[in-house]
């Protein structure tokens, strides 16, 4: 019998984008549904009842939910084709480490987009520049984070990309002039077809921005 694989997401989600990711880079055909945020669907609750977030993935009916954890799993599930994660237990504790660590940029892209105001928009903004510089100087001059291989830090990371327009408008800031290698690397990534397909149009995202800002009660 073939798997059942559904994913519930939020087409402009930098986590959704690194499910879908991971699904191409295997192959697997999965059935995405889209989710309202703001009016939250009875699959969802019922699948992620603790978070109630998304992404989730649904495989043969059971789910599995937050995207790091995803596509560790989705690695190990269909383990025949393009590793995602090294095998070596050192390289692989380490590609984690920085899969975390992008994760903890989260806060200050908030401060920088949802609601801050002069000072505190420009902490966080200063926040994740610092912390993109972090990351650049691991990317160094390798073509991707694993080297010569695409994987679980690209997927990690690559998810921001379509969202960078909306943090330089917004934070009134370039981030090719920050972090020109960043902005060099996830060129790379977007000649990858996994990527292209599944990352949302820059400039749609740039535009949804008000809408969303208006559903969440912010100035």
């Amino acid at each position: 019998m073939a798997d059942e694989v559904i994913l519930l997401g939020y087409w402009p989600s930098t986590f959704g984008v690194r499910t879908r990711i991971a699904l191409e880079e295997k192959d697997i055909k999965f059935d995405y549904r889209e989710q309202d945020l703001f009016n939250k669907s009875a699959l969802l609750l019922e699948m992620n009842p603790v978070h109630k977030k998304l992404p989730v993935l649904i495989h043969n009916g059971k789910p599995v939910c937050e995207s790091l954890i995803q596509v560790e799993y989705i690695d190990e599930t269909w383990a025949g084709k393009n590793s995602l994660l090294p095998s070596d237990p050192y390289q692989r504790a380490q590609a984690k480490f920085w899969g975390d660590f992008i994760d903890k940029m989260v806060p200050g892209v908030v401060r920088l987009m949802w609601g801050a105001k002069g000072e505190e928009q420009e902490a966080g903004k200063k926040e994740f520049v610092e912390m993109l510089k972090t990351v650049e100087s691991e990317l160094g001059d390798k073509t991707y984070f694993g080297g010569e291989a695409f994987g679980y830090v690209d997927i990690a990371l690559i998810g921001y990309y379509c969202w960078f327009d909306a943090f330089e408008k917004y934070g009134n800031f370039s981030i090719e002039a920050e972090c020109p290698k960043i902005i060099a690397w996830a060129k790379r990534c977007m000649k990858r077809d996994s990527v292209a397909k599944s990352l949302p149009d820059s400039e749609k995202v740039t535009e949804l921005v008000p809408e969303l800002k208006k559903k969440m009660g912010i100035e």
